[in-house]
């Protein structure tokens, strides 16, 4: 069956059980336009919008209908349908909504694998990397970078082994969209019914590998700038397109601003080098800025911990330590006065001691 070829499952059947005896059809999200979709549904492809109760009732704009979400949907017309229902997500990637606003912007929806797509040119980025690792352990995908355009690099060994260091335990791939061959080594990646999304910056070749998968010229494509290899946003939206053998394939835009939009954990989880020597420091609410017995300042000292990663962990840190806090502002309060009143009794012990 089709759907079954793009990720659909037992599962899924039985959380759309109770909308078939409503007579509506399980359908999947290939593109979302503000309100306008265009499904995949076993009988062909539709146009849809979501209907009055989804779209008044939905508790947040992040909950409504995204590229790869699964769906219920209302056939009312020739090729035309209204979503009625999201299906429970299995993984989503999201992050904080650009500019100021505190809001989360869901990417893409039920991926099962994320190619983080750098390019081994100018934009060869290790810190930018690092943030799309927190992006990836947040959503719940298997990262795998994917390090292209390696005929461009003079020395792609030692940017593969920079590359490890920083992605752990997550495969890196060298690859050259150009060559026919290039990609073979991604291709393993593409089990079935699985769905694959390709992330990263403007002009890494995103677009490339998708048609070198997909087998032919489906997403427009455009030269990135000669003097610091940029891309000129050539790709404008997601979609979602089935593969020629089986699973499904989003494409999707280059991101100017890429805030996070997870807790600490998942910066953790990516810098869990730095988190294993913090658990050998003498206190537990060490804050790694001098205090005596820190396993972290002497690992610095010692060049143990790369001080570009450092100030990567730490600015990660704040940033999804701020993201706690907006979501929760009252259990941050409460954080708050919880230290400010520890900090109180140090000073009056301290006074004491005097």
């Amino acid at each position: 069956m089709f759907l079954e070829g793009l990720g659909a499952d037992e599962s899924l059947y039985g959380a759309f059980s109770s909308y078939a005896q409503q007579r509506m059809v399980l359908a999947r999200v290939a593109v979302a336009q503000r309100d306008l979709y265009y499904l995949f549904t076993e009988a062909g492809p539709v146009h849809a919008e979501p209907s009055g109760k989804l779209y008044y009732r939905a508790p947040a704009p992040s909950s409504l209908p995204v590229t790869g979400d699964w769906v219920a949907a209302r056939i009312v017309g020739p090729q035309q349908a209204l979503v009625e229902a999201v299906l429970p997500r299995r993984t989503c990637l999201s992050r904080r909504a650009a500019g100021s606003r505190v809001e989360e912007q869901p990417l893409a929806a039920n991926v099962d694998v994320i190619f983080l797509v750098c390019g081994l040119d100018g934009d060869f980025n290790l810190r930018r990397l690092e943030r799309y690792m927190a992006l990836a352990a947040t959503g719940g995908a298997a990262p795998v970078v994917v390090l292209n355009k390696a005929d461009l690099c003079a020395d792609p060994a030692r940017r593969i082994a920079e590359t490890s260091a920083i992605a752990r335990r997550a495969p890196v791939v060298a690859a050259s969209a150009l060559d026919p061959r290039g990609l073979d080594d991604l291709r393993r990646f593409l089990t079935p019914g699985a769905t694959v999304a390709l992330l990263g910056s403007s002009g890494v070749g995103k677009s490339t590998i998708a048609n070198r998968l997909l087998g032919e010229d489906r997403f427009r494509t455009a030269e990135v700038r000669l003097r610091d290899s940029r891309g000129r946003h050539t790709t404008v939206r997601r979609e979602l397109t089935p593969l020629p053998q089986t699973g499904a394939l989003i494409d999707t835009p280059g991101m100017r601003e890429l805030q996070l939009w997870t807790g600490p954990e998942s910066v953790d989880a990516v810098f869990d080098d730095i988190t294993a020597i913090a658990e050998n420091c003498r206190f537990r609410d060490c804050t790694h800025s001098g205090e005596p017995g820190c396993a972290v300042t002497t690992a610095l000292h010692r060049g143990q911990v790369d001080t570009g990663r450092w100030a990567s962990f730490q600015k990660l840190r704040a940033e999804a330590a701020w993201h706690d806090a907006m979501a929760d502002p009252l259990a941050a309060l409460e954080r708050k006065r919880k230290w400010k009143a520890i900090h109180k009794r140090a000073r009056a012990f301290n006074k004491e001691r005097r």
